[in-house]
This record gives C-alpha cells, sequence and structure tokens, in this order.
C-alpha cells in the first residue's frame, strides 16, 4: 500500500516528522516496506533560457545559453520544438540522475558542440507521458529554486507491506485512523457530503444472488464534461505508481486507495437497457479495460446489460462501456461483493487488480452509499454534470458483532499492565464502542474491522497502539534437571544412518513410495494387501515392499543422461501389508558402475573395478553401527532375498531368527525386469529390528590405557568342511580369552585335492595384547591350545599340518 506524506495529512494533523511517522507505522503493525523521499528530484532546478541559436550542423537541435542561477550561463543543446528564449523550465546540471530515461547525465558534445546539461520535459520527471517538449512553468518563479518544491514533486512517498487481515488500512484513511488512534495526531477524515440528486437514476439493476452481491449502489450524472483531472490527483497518482487516464477514471482509482472503496463508471450512453448481476454464460467473452479477451464461465459473474457483459464484478470494467474524453452522461457504481467468490475469479482468469486487492479481503460495509456520494461529489467538483437520486438495491444494514471482552486478558496473554481506562480508551480511538464499566464489557466491532472475531483479537489491538515495544523480554526459566532427550530411537537411528551413508560419499535421493506391480512383485510384493484403490498412475499402482526398485530406475536415469557412477542411499519406510503395523523403517542404497567408496572412476592407470557384493556388504555393516546394532556380535550368512545373485548376496544377523539387514548384487533377471543396466550391488537394513540396548547409569570414561608390552600375532590354518563359514572360526578363536585376543582376521583360503573331498583351509591371523605381564612360551602355548580346541569344538576342525 503506497501513499506520499500529503495524502496523509490529507486525514491527520500531527507535527511529527516523516521518520518518527515511518518508525510508528511499524510499531502499530503497518510494517515500512519502503521510503521515497524524492531525493532524486533535488538536484532539478527552475532555470531561464537566455538565447536559443540553430544548432550549426542539425535543422532540428538548438543552442541555448541558460541561467540556472549560479550566476554563470550554461550552454545546453536542445531538440525540444518549444525550446526559446525567455521560457522558464526544469533544469539537470552534469551528474544529475534523470529518472524518466535512466540516464545520469554528463557533459556531452552533440555534433560538434558541446552541451552542459538538459532542459527537461515532464516525461523524463515522471510527471506524466507527456515529451513533446520541455516544461514551461510561470517567468515569475525565483531562478535557481528547486523545482520539486516548487512543483510539489518533493511528497515522500511511503509504502507499508500490508498483512491479508487488515483491509481497513487499503485506504489512506484507515492508516491515519491507525495512527491518530496511537497518539500521532488528531484524525480529520473529512465528513461525506450527502447529494439529494433530481429524478430516479434510469438504469435500473438486477441481482441473482444476493450472496454474491448484497448490494449494489448506483447513481446517473448527465452532462459531465470529461478531460484530464487536476495536477494534483495526476500527481498522487502518479507516485503511487497509477497512469492518469482522465478525470472520471482517476476519481474512483483517488477514492480506491484515500478510501479503501473500490468505484466503476460506466459510460452511460454506451450502457444498453439495465444492468445486471449474473453468473456469465459459458463461452460469452469480455473485453477487459487491461485490453485482453476473457473467456467467461458459469463460475464467473459480470454486470451485463443487453448487449452482454459489461464488466467482471468486483474486478475490472469491460472496454466497451468505458468512459472516454466523449463520455457526457456517467453511471457510478458502488457494491458490495462475496470476498471468496472474488478470490477464485480472481485466480481462475488471472487477473490481479486494486479492486480485487480489496474486495476479497473485505471492504467496509457501511461504507458502500459514502463511497458513492463522495464520488459523486467529486465528479461535480471535477467534471459538473446533473446527479439523479442515488439507487440502492439489495443492501442491508450491517449487523455488528458483539464480542465479550475480559480486560484480564490483555496481561495473560501480553504480560503487559494496562489499565482497564487505558485499554477502553485505545479500542474506543480505533472505532469499537464498549458498552459498561465492568471487568468483563460487550466489544461491538465496526465494520471496517471483518478481521475481529474473539478477545484475543481485542488484545492484539490494545498491545499493538499500546505498544510491543513496551513487553519486556523474559528469560526462559531454568530447569534442575536434566532434560531428557526428545528424539525417539528410531529417529535417532535415521539420523545416524543418514549421515553415516553420506560419509561414505553416497548421495542421499527421496523416492515415490508408490511404484509399479511389476517393481513390487519382483521385490517381495505384489499381492493385494499393497495394492492402492485409486493409484494416480498405472506405474505407481503398489505400496512399495522395498525401497531399492526405486534406486535402481534412479541411477538408471542417471545413466541415461551420462552419470554412470551414481552411488545414492534413502533411509524412509517399506510396507509389508496395508496396516500401520506393518511399515518398517528402512536405509537402503546401492552403488552402479565404478562408484566404490575410495573410486576415482578414470584414471591414467586403467578404470576402477566395478562395484561388488563386499562394496555393499561394507555399506550395510555402516549404517547397522551408526544405528546402534552390536556389529561384533553380528552373523553373515550366505544367499540373500531372491532379487540378488544366488552366490554374491548376504543377510545379516544378530542370533539365529533376528534379521537386521541383507545385501549383494542383483539378479541379472530383477535388472532385466525393471529395464536397468549395469554393474549394480545394493543393500537394505531395517532400523527398526536393531535392538535396544540397555540404558545404564552414566559413568565418566577413563582415560585411554595403552599397554606397554608388545602384541604378538599368531597364524593358524584349519581344515573344516566346505560348508563351514569362516565367520564360525573368527568367533571361536575371538572367543578363547576375550581379555587377550584383541583381533582375528581371514587372510587364506585354500581348497584342492591334498585336503580332500568337500574340505576346504581357512588360514587366520590372531592379535594376542597382554596388559599385565610379558607373556612366556608357556603362556602362548596355552593359548594357542585353547584357540584349537575351540575351533575344532564349534567347527569339527581340525588344525592343518
Amino acid at each position: 500500500m503506497k501513499f506520499t506524506l500529503s495524502w496523509l495529512k490529507d486525514h491527520i494533523e500531527t507535527d511529527a516528522s516523516l521518520e518518527e511517522i515511518c518508525d510508528q507505522l511499524t510499531m502499530i503493525g503497518l510494517e515500512l516496506e519502503s521510503l521515497d523521499d524524492k531525493a532524486s528530484l533535488k538536484p532539478f532546478v527552475v532555470a531561464k533560457i537566455l538565447s536559443a541559436e540553430q544548432h550549426p550542423d542539425a535543422d532540428r537541435l538548438r543552442v541555448l545559453s541558460v541561467d540556472n542561477g549560479s550566476g554563470t550561463p550554461v550552454q545546453v543543446v536542445c531538440g525540444a520544438p518549444n525550446a526559446k528564449a525567455g521560457l522558464v523550465g526544469a533544469f539537470a546540471a552534469p551528474g544529475t540522475y534523470v529518472p524518466g530515461i535512466d540516464v545520469t547525465l554528463s557533459v556531452g558534445n552533440i555534433r560538434g558542440v558541446e552541451s552542459h546539461g538538459m532542459m527537461c520535459s515532464e516525461k523524463e520527471l515522471l510527471i506524466s507521458d507527456s515529451h513533446d517538449g520541455i516544461i514551461e512553468i510561470s517567468e515569475d518563479v525565483a531562478i535557481g529554486t528547486p523545482y520539486a518544491e516548487w512543483a510539489g514533486l518533493a511528497d515522500p512517498v511511503i509504502e507499508i507491506n500490508l498483512t491479508p487481515n487488515r483491509p481497513d488500512c487499503t485506504g489512506v484513511s484507515g492508516i491515519a485512523r491507525d495512527l491518530a488512534a496511537s497518539g500521532f495526531g488528531v484524525l480529520k477524515t473529512p465528513k461525506t457530503p450527502e447529494i439529494s440528486g433530481n429524478d430516479a437514476c434510469s438504469v435500473s439493476i438486477k441481482i441473482d444472488d444476493s450472496v454474491f452481491c448484497p448490494g449494489f449502489a448506483l447513481r446517473m450524472v448527465k452532462d459531465v464534461k470529461n478531460g484530464p483531472s487536476p495536477s494534483w490527483v495526476q500527481q498522487r497518482l502518479l507516485a503511487i505508481g497509477l497512469r492518469p487516464i482522465n478525470a472520471l477514471v482517476d476519481i474512483t482509482n483517488y477514492i480506491t486507495f484515500d478510501r479503501g472503496r473500490p468505484l466503476h463508471v460506466f459510460d452511460a450512453d454506451k450502457v444498453a437497457g439495465n444492468l445486471h448481476v449474473r453468473a456469465a454464460k459459458k463461452g460469452e467473452k469480455l473485453l477487459g479495460l487491461d485490453g485482453k479477451e476473457y473467456e467467461l464461465n458459469e463460475k464467473v459473474n459480470v454486470i451485463s446489460d443487453d448487449n452482454g457483459p459489461e464488466s467482471l464484478a468486483g474486478i475490472m470494467g469491460g472496454e466497451q462501456s468505458g468512459c472516454d474524453e466523449n463520455t457526457t452522461n456517467v453511471l457510478i457504481e458502488s457494491a458490495l461483493w462475496d470476498p471468496m467468490m472474488i478470490a477464485r475469479t480472481g485466480r481462475d482468469l488471472g487477473i490481479i487488480t486494486d479492486a480485487r486487492y480489496r474486495f476479497e479481503r473485505g471492504v467496509d460495509p457501511d461504507f458502500m452509499i459514502d463511497g458513492a456520494e463522495i464520488a459523486t461529489q467529486m465528479v461535480l467538483d471535477l467534471c459538473g454534470g446533473t446527479p439523479s437520486k442515488l439507487s440502492v438495491t439489495g443492501y442491508q444494514p450491517h449487523q455488528a458483532k458483539i464480542v465479550e471482552f475480559p480486560y484480564s486478558e490483555v496481561k495473560r496473554l501480553t504480560g503487559l499492565d494496562v489499565s482497564k481506562e487505558e485499554s477502553a480508551d485505545i479500542l474506543t480511538r480505533l472505532g469499537f464502542e464498549i458498552d459498561g464499566t465492568g471487568d468483563v464489557v460487550p466489544v461491538k466491532v465496526p465494520s471496517w474491522r471483518p478481521d475481529v472475531d474473539g478477545k484475543a483479537d481485542l488484545v492484539e489491538e490494545v498491545m499493538r497502539i499500546h505498544g510491543v515495544n513496551e513487553i519486556e523480554p523474559q528469560p526462559l526459566p531454568s530447569l534442575d534437571a536434566v532434560n531428557g532427550r526428545i528424539l525417539t530411537t528410531l529417529q535417532i537411528r535415521t539420523r545416524s544412518a543418514r549421515r553415516a551413508l553420506a560419509v561414505r560419499g553416497m548421495s542421499e535421493a527421496v523416492t515415490y513410495s508408490f511404484i509399479s506391480a511389476v517393481e513390487a512383485e519382483a521385490f517381495g510384493g505384489g499381492d493385494n494387501s499393497l495394492k492402492l484403490s485409486n493409484p494416480i498412475a498405472a506405474d505407481m499402482s503398489d505400496l512399495r515392499p522395498s525401497i531399492l526398485p526405486g534406486l535402481l530406475k534412479a541411477s538408471q536415469r542417471n545413466a541415461d543422461r551420462g552419470f554412470n557412477d551414481v552411488a545414492i542411499f534413502e533411509v524412509s519406510g517399506t510396507y509389508e501389508g496395508d496396516k500401520p503395523e506393518q511399515q518398517r523403517r528402512c536405509a537402503s542404497g546401492i552403488r552402479r558402475g565404478t562408484a566404490k567408496l575410495t573410486s576415482t572412476a578414470r584414471h591414467w592407470s586403467g578404470n576402477s573395478d566395478a562395484v561388488n557384493v563386499y562394496d555393499a556388504k561394507a555399506d550395510a555393516l555402516a549404517a547397522l553401527e551408526a544405528a546402534g546394532a552390536p556389529v561384533k556380535n553380528l552373523q553373515v550368512e550366505a544367499g540373500g532375498p531372491d532379487w540378488y545373485h544366488p552366490g554374491r548376496s548376504g543377510t545379516i544377523k544378530l542370533g539365529p531368527k533376528t534379521v537386521l539387514g541383507t545385501f549383494g548384487e542383483f539378479h541379472p533377471n530383477v535388472l532385466k525386469k525393471l529395464d536397468v543396466s549395469g554393474a549394480l550391488c545394493g543393500f537394505e537394513v531395517f532400523l527398526d529390528a536393531i535392538p535396544s540396548g540397555k540404558r545404564k547409569p552414566t559413568r565418566t570414561k577413563g582415560a585411554l590405557t595403552l599397554s606397554p608390552y608388545q602384541a604378538v600375532r599368531r597364524d593358524f590354518a584349519f581344515v573344516v568342511d566346505k560348508d563351514v563359514q569362516a565367520a564360525a572360526i573368527i568367533r571361536a578363536a575371538a572367543g578363547a580369552d576375550k581379555k587377550l585376543v584383541t583381533a582375528v582376521n581371514v587372510f587364506d583360503v585354500f581348497e584342492g585335492p591334498s585336503l580332500g573331498t568337500d574340505k576346504k583351509s581357512i588360514a587366520i591371523e590372531v592379535t594376542i595384547q597382554p596388559f599385565e605381564r610379558t607373556m612366556t612360551e608357556e603362556d602362548f602355548e596355552a593359548l594357542s591350545q585353547k584357540i584349537i580346541g575351540n575351533v575344532s569344538k564349534s567347527t569339527g576342525g581340525a588344525l592343518r599340518g
């Protein structure tokens, strides 16, 4: 919402400075958006042309000698047809920014003649669109006077950021009312004139839908003389960014911003018959005042005559019945429209106008007739004419809302100590009516405040006028105990898994929870419990039983666009059925091409190896470890679900029954079903399956204890059956002495005829770290026998000779 300082002072008498007014507007909730103090017009001065000689090398240019009040005439080259000796106008010296042409002047050389400035037209100073000649002003103005001050162009323009709940401040008068209520002056908005009129209005109005149009006022003014509006009207409209058109149209725009009351004027001689507020018919069209043609439908309401639609009700008039310089009889319209319907029509047609802006927020219903009276008076003052009586159709007086207001709510909701007397005085100054003197009083809400519905709204009014800055900051209360954790266990696991996978060079993806039936079936779904009853698309017909199909499709889309090496993950939900308890929280990821943890993709020494099952295993274990799973106790079994390669996949378990995840390279048949190709491996871990650890009392851990004794490594090779897993041997060896054995690693696997049928050799390296004393050979021998015994007992293997 824009307005000028002088415009504001038409409605409020105040001695406050511009800076004080701007600060106060923000304090009462009308936040200052911008301030244009017209500093750009200060360099322009009144100057007189002393002589005008023909340019020696151009027929249409003149060389002027200009007195700008400095005492020394300056030379200016000018092409204006009215440039002549004795003319007084506006002069801009070199270095001046000219807003109308967006140029900063410098000393120029025009066809061999220097020019030290410019004599300006109205367009160059943004006064109007006229650029036929330079400005001509009275010769009695003192030379050197700042032109903006003399012409009244130094009026600062204020713009406030108006919230949608304040339709009462879409007019300058409403802003002045708030300022006056805050103690910044005395309200002096002019009273509404009363115009009796002569005969009845010859054009009647019919309303089909009283909900959409609860009131319509219409008046005919005959024998008007429509021309340019006065300069003070034009200057104010230009200042807020509106283009003056003619007096009749400018009057409606002026009242829209002055009083927040949109109006419309019809050229009465272009209206055929009477006016009719109705729904548009499908296929009807309207040429708007913006020059665009709009195709209408039954949801759009129009004002029509016998020829068809003449106006989009409450939004925009039509070109057909618009007023121009030939208008002699005018119809002035002031109506009420339903805010919701206006907003819907504006959105459907893509039209944003000042009228729509106000009507969709809600205009003052009690000001409908006043708006027509004020517009009539301005038409009579500026254009003359003879008014008819005001014709009012459908209007019912506004029924004011009554809100029960306990004064104690101010203290309870804001912490401010505001007396009952001050609260009552603030509300009264804002236009509210209070009946009674008790602690709880009924308050009548004024018609221009549709946003006030309850006691909290009244508290807000008292608070903003009393002063939000009066609310003293209060420290948060100090709690005696340490707060418990805020996030749930599953939320913590989700965040930890995300961070861990991102650290491993993977990018997080977000895929749809809906996949096609083919994809669902390939990953263990496809039953009716996962079918959507109303899918948005054929390829999104099922809830996903796994995140992997979406990630595989995403990797292929990347590959199709040249990004072959992709490592992506997602932590989200999967579904085993249509019940809430059948939803799982999973961390899934895939790697494609050569997207290994330390991959350099292409290198002079040769391409990196393709991703494989071990990359997927490492990712899965990293995610589980970050989520709090006891990694040292996990078992990895060969083989996984059917969508993995049977010989290149694994299942991660905690004990014999609890499955925490799966990993592997993908089965070629599954990739074919999904139309995906390339070297691909992936994993899926179940965060909700990780058992919660027992909560132990918090203890301060001591410093890291390092052993002063040398660690010793011993190698063992065991001959076992082919179906024995290396993990079983590792667990057995580590269990021989948990204090001394700190690490067990497999370094060799051998199969051959010398071992026998269905046999293999697995060699392990055992790290032994003493802490209390140096171990003797007898100590090592005893420990070695214990390791051999544990492995033989748990796997049936024997030490290889």
